[in-house]
């Protein structure tokens, strides 16, 4: 019971935060340009600091050299999670112009925005590079796979560019991570002033986050959500099938109980908050996908604290 608590405490601890977001957001305080605005803070300032005072801080070079070869995990599991929505989008009769972005929400999640707050309340800044590492294969997975499967259901004559895919898989967070990296590995000072900043700037990446899920919330819409097998189906394939995976895959293996907790837990995050902006990129079910953000965001509020409890035991 002590373990569920400490888990509801480590939810509370982030849904504050999105209910302050989603107040904001009825008041008035945000319009769509603050909300791109958050995002843009978020993944291009404050989550690349973050990194880069955390990792150069926390960590030593033995540490990050032993991180590399998780990556398969994280790469499996997408893998066959891909070609589990594939099956499940036909055998419960997905419309083919939603297919693709079924698939795409089914097997990428939502490892910033949500999986990095939630997993530095429950364990720490010792959990940063086990979510990174998720983090590396899931943003590569969206922006190649994700995205492409996004634009093949939509009308739009916008396309697929892969520099602008290669920057998005680079994108700030991922280069803030690799310079940290570097930094560590070649053992080099950072003058004290400019960690100062990072960490001050870093700071404001959980805040930030959380206060934009509350704004995308509300825009969205809660009395726009419904049960159906659209829905049903991205929900089945976040919360338990993606854990169910990744437990058969990391808790047999000798890695550290902490990497294999991580793994589990970013693996049931909610749907990718970039989806309704590629879907509406491209023409596709911008609506939907916003849906299916909002549900599994709100849902996940009540799954990871029992996952947790699971984990835990």
């Amino acid at each position: 019971m002590g373990i569920f608590l400490q888990s509801i405490e480590g939810v509370l601890v982030i849904l504050v935060m999105i209910v302050v977001g989603y107040c904001l957001a009825r008041a008035g305080w945000f319009d769509e340009k603050s909300s791109k605005l958050i995002a843009r803070l978020v993944t291009q300032i404050a989550l690349p600091c973050y990194m880069l005072d955390t990792i150069t801080r926390d960590f030593t070079a033995a540490e990050l050299f032993r991180l590399l070869p998780d990556l398969k995990f994280p790469v499996v599991s997408m893998l066959i999670l891909f070609g589990i929505s594939v099956a499940v989008a036909r055998i419960i009769r997905i419309r083919k112009e939603r297919r693709g972005l079924f698939e795409s929400m089914f097997f990428n999640s939502n490892t910033v925005f949500i999986g990095l707050p939630i997993n530095m309340a429950l364990f720490g800044a010792k959990s940063l590079p086990y979510v990174l590492v998720y983090y590396m294969a899931n943003t590569t997975f969206f922006w190649t796979l994700g995205v492409y499967l996004i634009k093949r259901d939509g009308t739009s004559t916008e396309q697929f560019s892969w520099w602008t895919t290669i920057k998005k898989v680079f994108s700030p967070p991922l280069l803030g991570f690799m310079v940290a990296v570097i930094l560590v590995l070649l053992h080099i000072q950072v003058p004290k002033f400019l960690m100062s900043d990072f960490s001050y700037i870093g700071g404001l990446t959980i805040p930030l986050s959380m206060i934009f899920i509350g704004i995308a919330i509300e825009n969205a819409g809660l009395s726009q959500m419904r049960v159906s097998r659209h829905s049903l189906g991205i929900l089945v394939g976040r919360f338990i099938l993606a854990p169910i995976l990744m437990s058969l895959l990391v808790l047999p293996a000798p890695v550290p109980l902490l990497m294999k907790q991580v793994f589990i837990l970013q693996s049931a995050m909610p749907v990718m908050t970039n989806a309704p902006v590629v879907a509406k990129l491209y023409g596709a079910d911008a609506d939907y996908a916003a849906l299916m953000v909002t549900e599994s965001t709100l849902l996940s509020l009540i799954v990871i604290p029992i996952l947790m409890t699971i984990l835990r035991q």
